[in-house]
């Protein structure tokens, strides 16, 4: 077992479960093609030993569970022309569509930031829990990028528009968000971790794993929260994201009337009017296309656009404008959402047919 405070991933084995534990918190816990490839053989290995019946999935630090993959390091691999970005956007994908099948319940307990894809990790078959630090989200189109890991599929599948507001504002959700979204299953004030922890070493295991395990977070967690401001804007994303187009939406967005929903609205606008409109359309696209595919139809289509974006997407001058000049003025191509034409956003998706691009991940 690994315990070495400077290693990138711990691992440890009590009670019968299983513990991963996310480990380099100076970064977010963000996640790099070792990190990942690590995750996925110990997951398997796991999944193969009849004496391990759970997993548990955390992070180290109050900061963050995860805030996503490492986007410097993908902007070095593409300027080096080294191919590591695509190699980690294929292993993780792979990995987060393993963690969607995998054979045993998995816990995610998930303090700080999760955004990206530390939110791929945690949206197939788990247990998820938040606390009061959460913030949750895919806000992957402020950086001129489309949201990947597998959310084509479950945030098409949110109720009505919801996915695609997320989806398209990149927003953050709060704890009472979250579990209203159903991105995240029951919040527990982050203090209250270590107790959880403690119960778990005293699981008996009498009942089925996952049944042991939910039964558990029943007794220490909460299913719902008040105050969701989704819940209250839930009405108005309906009558504006259900449309079929970004210009549609934005024009919609302008002529909201209601009072208590106006403001929201302009912020919308603002919003959206800094992100890259290349981004806004695809992100819509995608989201829209991924209604209709499987799960692993809708990571394959995403790791198509991979295959484009670096190029012919937003996402270097989205990176170069955050984190490598730092200068927050991204010049967008095309700058405006007018000059996005609708032939450009299907060329993105002309060579993708669905079940016939498959990556390796059932493998």
């Amino acid at each position: 077992m690994s315990h070495l405070p400077d290693y990138p991933i711990l691992v440890a084995e009590r009670n019968r479960i299983g513990y991963l534990t996310l480990n380099r918190p100076a970064d977010l816990n963000t996640l790099t093609l070792p990190v990942v490839c690590a995750l996925q053989r110990q997951l398997e290995a796991w999944a193969a030993d009849p004496t391990i019946l759970a997993v548990v999935l955390r992070g180290t630090g109050d900061k963050a569970f995860c805030a996503g993959g490492d986007i410097r390091a993908l902007y070095d691999s593409f300027r080096a022309g080294d191919g590591r970005h695509l190699a980690f956007f294929e292993k993780e994908y792979a990995l987060d569509y393993y963690l969607h099948c995998y054979p045993k319940p998995v816990l995610a307990l998930m303090d700080g930031f999760v955004l990206g894809g530390g939110l791929g990790l945690v949206q197939g078959n788990m247990l998820r829990v938040i606390s009061e630090r959460t913030q949750m989200g895919m806000p992957e189109v402020a950086i001129g990028y489309f949201p990947d890991v597998g959310s084509s599929y479950f945030l098409s599948r949110l109720p009505d528009a919801l996915g695609l507001y997320l989806g398209v504002t990149g927003v953050h959700l709060s704890p009472a968000d979250a579990l209203y979204a159903g991105l995240a299953d029951w919040y527990l004030p982050s203090k209250g971790f270590a107790e959880l922890e403690r119960s778990l070493d005293e699981l008996t295991w009498d009942v089925r794993p996952r049944q042991a395990l939910g039964n558990l977070l029943d007794t220490f967690g909460k299913r719902h929260l008040l105050g969701s401001e989704l819940k209250k804007l839930h009405p108005a994303i309906e009558t504006h994201f259900s449309l079929p187009d970004i210009p549609s939406i934005r024009a919609s967005l302008l002529a909201e009337h209601r009072p208590e929903y106006r403001a929201w609205a302009e912020a919308t606008v603002r919003l959206m009017d800094s992100r890259s409109p290349l981004s806004l359309c695809v992100t819509l696209e995608l989201l829209q296309r991924g209604r209709h595919l499987s799960l692993d139809d809708c990571f394959a289509l995403e790791l198509h656009l991979d295959r484009q974006w670096f190029a012919a997407g937003d996402i270097m001058e989205g990176v170069r404008a955050l984190l490598i000049d730092k200068d927050k003025t991204p010049r967008w191509n095309p700058p405006t959402l007018a000059e996005v034409s609708p032939g450009q956003v299907q060329a993105f998706f002309a060579d993708f047919r669905p079940g016939e691009e498959r990556m390796g991940l059932m493998g």
